[in-house]
């Protein structure tokens, strides 16, 4: 039960709750967000249930002065922080990207219940939006393609990632890029947690609560505000030096993403 999860928590001496329930776990998810409020321990989300990007989890959060990191880890290396890096080139080298798909397979318990097309709708939207919140232009749902793909049992905790961009350069003259990467799957987004717990740990020290914003940019992909990566590193230095300012600077950001902002809401 809740309570109990509760006790365990307050009696263990816990200070941060990390969940990694299953893709598509929306009640799991936000049943051990509402634990970690009630036993007031800090909370990262790693899986693609929107809580720290939702102003309304987000404010009870933030009431309660208690850190928050979310939505949906990055892998220290993979298919989202590859595309995103790619992406961000063809945008600073004037390269009109005009299509790209990202296609996922593996053979872990993973990609067998991801098998069950239900559980992939918030996972698509966080990795699509990952990949065109960095683009040029935003494109047309029908030009972009991000998510599983299938479960090949033989590949076992391999995943293989196959990327393909279509663009054109200077001239209108046309280009494409393809990439395939492979991985182990299940220990990749470990140093990153690792982080984002040094992070959540930092700001219980300091008294800090509500989403940490440049950490959760930084270290997930469906954050409550998007920066480019090389915005959300220098953040995250500044967030983890103390640097007088920061939070002025942080507050500045969010108000100038307006609309566009998951925060405006």
């Amino acid at each position: 039960t809740r309570e109990d999860i509760v006790k365990t928590l307050k009696e263990s001496g816990a200070e941060i709750l990390l969940n990694y329930v299953p893709v598509g776990s929306e009640k799991a998810t936000k049943f051990y967000a509402q634990c970690a409020l009630e036993a007031r321990v800090a909370f990262i989300n790693n899986m693609p249930v929107f809580i720290a990007s939702n102003p309304e989890w987000a404010e009870k959060f933030k009431e309660r002065n208690i850190p928050i990191i979310g939505d949906d880890i990055k892998s220290q290396l993979g298919a989202t922080i590859t595309h995103r890096v790619l992406t961000t080139i063809f945008k600073n080298r004037g390269v009109k990207l005009e299509r790209t798909y990202q296609l996922n397979t593996g053979g872990n318990t993973d990609f067998l219940n991801m098998l069950e097309r239900h559980r992939l709708i918030s996972k698509k939207v966080s990795k699509t939006e990952a990949v065109q919140s960095v683009a040029g232009e935003r494109l047309a749902d029908e030009d972009i393609h991000v998510g599983p793909s299938d479960y090949v049992p033989w590949q076992k905790d391999n995943k293989v990632c196959f990327i393909r961009m279509e663009g054109r350069l200077f001239g209108d003259i046309p280009m494409n890029l393809e990439l395939r990467l492979s991985v182990e799957d299940s220990p990749n987004s470990a140093g990153v947690v690792i982080d984002a717990i040094r992070c959540c740990k930092l700001a219980l020290d300091r008294g800090q609560g509500g989403v940490l914003y440049s950490p959760s940019a930084y270290f997930m992909k469906h954050p409550p505000k998007q920066f480019t990566d090389a915005e959300a590193f220098n953040l995250t230095e500044e967030f983890i030096a103390g640097n007088k300012g920061y939070l002025l600077k942080m507050k500045c950001l969010i108000i100038a993403a307006g609309e566009g902002s998951r925060l405006s809401n």
